[in-house]
């Protein structure tokens, strides 16, 4: 659902950075590091967390009192970091809106260079290529971003990384997230592509995607029937179309990706 802001209530140029957090403490404080230490540094940083177990709270709390960037949220119960990003998305104040898991990572130029890129090109979504890294933070693999995308292209496959999505506020107002338990970040960009039409990435890879064995997103396959419940909540299709769609047009979309993404990443560590 989309909710237009009043005039003015946002700071221009602002970017509020979304980020929800859940039993995060192995990596978190990386993540927030690189958010703190970007070139751009008209920022705010706003951190939800869902109802977290381990020292996520204690770690968010240290750096909150160094740096009054820093918004720190408590949600009492485990919810999803759907509602965590809502909440995150209602109190931010900036101009423009952009999303960081608490397990990834950005390079230092990453909204400079992106927010550069919007200007330059006039468009109100944008994002980019991205490093893949595994839980050690070691490079693995590369992602390389398209030049644009369409809601055709993405109800097809998602290729926008999430880690990278940033979008600009002024002429839609701020749009919420479908609290679907997974693959809302895929749900989102789609309600974005509603109204935005197309975003357009930067070639460059900006940022790095942890690949943890225990995330949700780690075995794409077993999210099928939480990607048919996207098509249902953003489209209204019945549950028998949201699979045949799911069936005939995103998983074979989304095996060639994967082919195509093994050999780019094979040639990536051979260089």
């Amino acid at each position: 659902m989309a909710i237009a802001q009043k005039k003015g209530s946002h700071e221009k140029g602002l970017v509020s950075v979304i980020m929800p957090t859940y039993n995060s403490g192995r990596f978190v404080a990386e993540s927030i590091e690189s958010i703190l230490n970007q070139t751009y540094t008209h920022l705010e940083l706003l951190i939800t967390d869902d109802g977290s177990t381990d020292d996520t709270p204690q770690i968010i709390r240290s750096y909150e009192q160094k740096d009054s960037r820093i918004r720190y949220f408590a949600m009492s119960d485990n919810m999803g970091a759907g509602h965590a990003r809502n909440l995150s998305i209602e109190l931010a104040r900036g101009q423009y809106i952009a999303f960081c898991d608490s397990d990834d990572t950005w390079l230092p130029e990453k909204l400079e260079k992106q927010i550069a890129f919007m200007k330059k090109r006039q468009c109100c979504f944008c994002f980019s290529s991205y490093f893949i890294c595994d839980e050690s933070g070691k490079r693995t693999g590369i992602f390389i971003a398209p030049a644009s995308v369409t809601l055709t292209d993405t109800k097809r496959d998602d290729k926008i990384g999430f880690l990278t999505a940033i979008y600009d506020t002024r002429p839609y107002g701020k749009i919420y997230m479908p609290t679907l338990r997974k693959r809302q970040d895929w749900a989102y960009v789609l309600m974005l592509l509603q109204k935005c039409k197309k975003a357009f990435a930067l070639k460059e890879p900006l940022a790095c995607y942890r690949r943890s064995k225990g995330s949700i997103s780690h075995n794409k396959l077993s999210l099928i029937k939480f990607n048919a419940k996207v098509y249902q909540v953003v489209f209204g299709y019945s549950k028998i179309r949201s699979y045949c769609y799911l069936f005939t047009l995103f998983l074979p979309a989304y095996a060639l990706k994967r082919i195509k993404n093994k050999i780019v990443c094979m040639r990536y560590n051979r260089q």
